[in-house]
């Protein structure tokens, strides 16, 4: 890709421009060391200024890293799918591990979460959901989830707390067989989800604990489970930076009914 000062961007987004070029061509590979501040430079005939806001530019759009004082390297992604509808999926979990960490460690990556259980106050979105009255306190089982070291999303799961008070759900602690079984075990188990999907960019909150890096995008995922009687009894929100997911909706045409 040309850069030239007659060219229509400024310099430095003409820079960003054919650095990206390189990188989705596969040109700059994933680990790649990019060239130093002073070789862009000199190749572009630019001042330092210039170039730093070029390479400022990728790093927010998550395509590279810097690694002071080694320089900036091409980003590896190896994004987490995601997927809502494996919500209520059996899955032979071990009796370590809970869903995430066993699916993730069969793919040979390595996997962790920290869990922190609180009572609160709802939020108002998520009172509102569980129809709860004025006053009502809610459990809930924070995450952060990693990937290789690397924080990867956030799933909060708020319960009403008279349903899961000195249940196994307000232990700090994987679950292995899941807390939706638990709820079930309760006399609350879940046979219908609402999923609500929402892109914008993210809290304070949020951008501290992911770690994210200036101008990131989030996916958030409401899911509300409910009872057969259609009491809502869970409310989980998951957090997905747009630059470490891909979210995966699977559907299937049910078979045509040939007496009609």
């Amino acid at each position: 890709m040309a850069v030239t000062r007659l060219g229509r961007n400024p310099m430095y987004q003409q820079i960003a421009d054919a650095l990206r070029q390189q990188i989705t061509s596969g040109k700059l590979e994933p680990d790649a060391k990019l060239p130093t501040e002073a070789e862009l430079r000199e190749q572009y005939g630019v001042s330092r200024e210039t170039v730093r806001k070029s390479l400022a530019q990728l790093v927010n759009e998550g395509l590279i890293i810097s690694a002071r004082p080694q320089g900036h390297f091409v980003r590896r992604r190896k994004p987490m799918v995601f997927r809502p509808q494996a919500e209520f999926r059996k899955r032979p979990f071990s009796p370590e591990m809970d869903a995430f960490m066993t699916e993730y460690s069969a793919e040979g990556r390595e996997p962790r979460q920290e869990i922190e259980v609180a009572i609160v106050e709802p939020p108002e979105e998520v009172a509102k959901r569980l129809r709860l009255e004025p006053g009502d306190l809610v459990a809930v089982r924070k995450r952060v989830r990693y990937l290789d070291g690397e924080p990867f999303n956030i799933n909060d799961s708020y319960y009403p707390l008279t349903l899961v008070r000195d249940s196994e759900i307000m232990r700090p602690e994987d679950i292995a067989r899941g807390a939706n079984e638990v709820l079930a075990e309760l006399g609350y188990r879940q046979v219908r989800a609402l999923d609500e999907l929402y892109i914008r960019m993210p809290t304070p909150e949020q951008v501290h604990r992911l770690d994210l890096s200036p101008g990131t995008p989030v996916g958030l995922h409401v899911l509300t489970g409910y009872t057969t009687e259609g009491k809502p009894v869970r409310v989980a929100m998951t957090v997905l930076p747009g630059d470490r997911h891909v979210i995966s909706y699977e559907r299937q045409r049910e078979a045509p009914n040939e007496d009609a």
